[in-house]
């Protein structure tokens, strides 16, 4: 039997705002998780790489562009996504505080303070743990 997986990307982004470490969340506006708070990511497209799709969804959900982004890891946990099989490559980057704006399938964008963080859909906890390691 074939199996269908698909590769997703996310992008954990840091700032520094009053003298406090935020990473920038997005709230879902669709299901699995809707009204979740995430890890701005989405599906690559086949004419695209990796880097390019992490940047291409990190402007349409939040409208912010982060040029100086690094590869973290893959995460292909089985089950990590309930639409079926996804291996995601993860991104981080830092950015200079900017307002972000929610668009495309986000319904909200915000910077959360890393000492204050809600629970995250999918593995997202998992990989910015990660992104967080010295």
């Amino acid at each position: 039997m074939k199996q269908d997986i698909k590769v997703t990307v996310d992008a954990v982004i840091f700032t520094e705002r009053a003298g406090v470490r935020h990473v920038l969340l997005v709230q879902r506006k669709n299901p699995p998780f809707k009204g979740e708070w995430a890890l701005p990511g989405g599906f690559v497209e086949e004419d695209e790489d990796l880097e390019t799709a992490c940047r291409r969804e990190l402007k349409e959900e939040t409208r912010i562009d982060a040029e100086d982004l690094k590869q973290l890891g893959a995460f292909g946990k089985i089950g990590r996504d309930p639409r079926g099989r996804t291996i995601s490559v993860a991104y981080v980057g830092i950015v200079a505080y900017q307002m972000a704006k929610a668009a495309s399938d986000a319904a909200a964008v915000e910077w959360h303070p890393l000492d204050g963080l809600p629970t995250l859909a999918f593995d997202h906890n998992e990989i910015l743990s990660q992104a967080l390691l010295p």
